[in-house]
C-alpha cells in the first residue's frame, strides 16, 4: 500500500525487526506512550494509528485525536474494552445485554451473592480470549468461581480491576461472532461466523468458526442492528468491529462489542484470495483512503486448536495426516516445542489453528473436526520447585 510501518510496543526493537521498525513505549503509562508517539510524529508525520487489540485501541484513539488522524473518540474506546462500562452504557442506551453487577472480592461474598441469578456468569473486567470466564450454578460454584478468578486477576495494575468482577446472567442460546467495520458511523457486515461447538459452561472455550451463518436472513438482521446500535450507543464511528451475541427467541444479546479486528490468525478466513484483505481494510479505514472490503465467496472456517491439557509441549503428532482431510487449507501450530501450556480458565492462548474451505458451512465444520481428531498433542508434566 506505499506505506512504512512503526510498530510501537513494550520492547526496545521492533516485534518484526527485519521488516519494520519499532517503537518503545510502556503501555502502563498511557501518558509517556501518547507522548512517544506525538514526538515521533515531529520526526515522520503518521498517515494512521491502529490498535491491534483491547490493551492499545484507546491509547490509539487518544494519539490520532491528538495528530488529526481517523479515530473513534478515545472514551468510545474506553467502552470497547472495560466489561462492566460497556455493560451499564449499554444497558442505559436501551442495548439488549444480561442483567449483570458488580461484585468486590476483596470483600465477604456471602452478603453480596443475595439475589444473583443461577446460572450466572463470572468475567474479569478486562480480559480476552475467555480468560478467567467461569460459569457458576450455585453459591457454591460462585465462591470456587470467584477465588479462581482473583488469582488470575492478581497480576491488573489497575487497583479496581484487580478487586472487582463482573457477574451476569447466563443467557442460553446459540452464540455467533460478527465481524464488520465502521465507516462514517455506517457499520457494513463482513461475516457472521456460526460457533458450532456449545458453549455452556462452565468454562467458555471458543472453538469452531464457520461462515456464512446458517441463521435465517431475519436473524442477521436483527445481529447487524443490535451492533450497529451498541456502536452508535458508545460513539464509535470508524474502523474494524468484532462482536460477539447470544442468539435466541427472544433477542440478539450483546455480549462484547471490540474496536478491534477479530482475533489470532481468525482473520485468514476472511481472505478473499486477491490483495484484499481484513487487515487492508483495516489500514484504509485508519488513512482516510477508499475503502475495498474483502469478498467472501466459499464457505470458510477456523478451528483455534484449544489446550486441553496443562504440561510441556514435548511434540505434535498427525500434522501430515490432518493435512491431507479434504477441503483443509492450512495448519499452523503456534506455539513451539518446551512451552507451558495452560489451559482456560487461568490460559489465553490456543496450540494453533486450522483453516477450511468447501462448498457448505456443513462440510467445513466436518473437515475441521475431522483434521482435529488426527492430531495428537504429546506433554510432559511440570514440576514447580519453591524457595523455601
Amino acid at each position: 500500500m506505499g506505506l512504512e510501518v512503526l510498530i510501537g510496543s513494550r520492547g526496545e526493537h521492533s516485534l518484526t525487526t527485519e521488516v519494520n521498525q519499532g517503537l518503545h513505549i510502556d503501555l502502563d503509562d498511557p501518558d509517556s506512550a501518547l507522548a512517544a508517539i506525538i514526538e515521533e510524529n515531529g520526526l515522520r508525520p503518521f498517515a494512521g494509528i491502529i490498535g491491534s487489540d483491547d490493551s492499545t485501541v484507546e491509547l490509539a484513539a487518544h494519539a490520532a485525536s491528538r495528530l488529526g488522524l481517523p479515530h473513534n473518540p478515545p472514551e468510545a474506546a474506553r467502552l470497547t474494552r472495560r466489561k462492566d462500562l460497556a455493560r451499564a452504557h449499554l444497558m442505559l442506551a436501551g442495548c439488549p445485554v444480561p442483567i449483570h453487577c458488580l461484585i468486590d472480592i476483596s470483600k465477604p461474598l456471602a452478603r453480596q451473592m443475595s439475589g444473583l441469578p443461577w446460572p450466572c456468569v463470572i468475567k474479569p473486567l478486562n480480559m480476552s480470549a475467555s480468560r478467567g470466564v467461569i460459569r457458576a450454578n450455585n453459591e457454591e460454584e460462585f465462591i470456587s468461581a470467584c477465588e479462581r478468578i482473583r488469582n488470575i486477576i492478581s497480576e491488573s495494575i489497575d487497583e479496581f480491576e484487580r478487586c472487582h468482577v463482573l457477574v451476569e446472567d447466563y443467557i442460553d442460546g446459540i452464540e455467533i461472532a460478527y465481524e464488520g467495520y465502521l465507516h462514517d458511523g455506517e457499520l457494513h457486515t463482513l461475516a457472521v461466523f456460526d460457533k458450532p461447538d456449545p458453549l455452556t459452561g462452565p468454562f467458555f472455550e471458543e472453538t469452531i468458526y464457520v461462515t456464512p451463518s446458517r441463521l435465517e436472513a431475519d436473524t442477521l438482521r436483527i445481529i447487524q442492528q443490535r451492533v450497529q446500535q451498541s456502536c452508535t450507543a458508545f460513539g464509535l464511528t470508524t474502523g474494524p468491529i468484532h462482536a460477539e451475541l447470544r442468539v435466541n427467541a427472544r433477542d440478539a444479546w450483546i455480549l462484547e462489542v471490540a474496536s478491534r479486528t477479530i482475533g489470532g490468525d481468525c482473520a485468514r478466513t476472511l481472505d478473499s484470495g486477491t490483495s484484499k484483505s481484513l487487515e487492508q481494510l483495516t489500514v484504509s479505514l485508519a488513512t482516510g483512503e477508499p475503502v475495498e472490503p474483502p469478498a467472501i465467496n466459499q464457505s470458510r472456517g477456523v478451528m483455534m486448536i484449544p489446550i486441553r491439557q496443562a504440561g510441556l509441549l514435548r511434540r505434535v503428532e498427525g500434522i501430515l495426516a490432518a493435512r491431507k482431510v479434504p477441503h483443509i487449507d492450512k495448519i499452523d501450530i503456534v506455539i513451539s516445542e518446551g512451552h507451558e501450556l495452560i489451559p482456560l480458565p487461568e490460559g489465553n492462548q490456543y496450540l494453533g489453528f486450522i483453516f477450511a474451505q468447501a462448498d457448505t458451512p456443513e462440510d467445513v465444520t466436518a473437515a475441521l473436526r475431522n483434521a482435529h481428531d488426527k492430531l495428537n498433542f504429546v506433554t510432559a508434566p511440570i514440576i514447580k520447585l519453591a524457595s523455601v
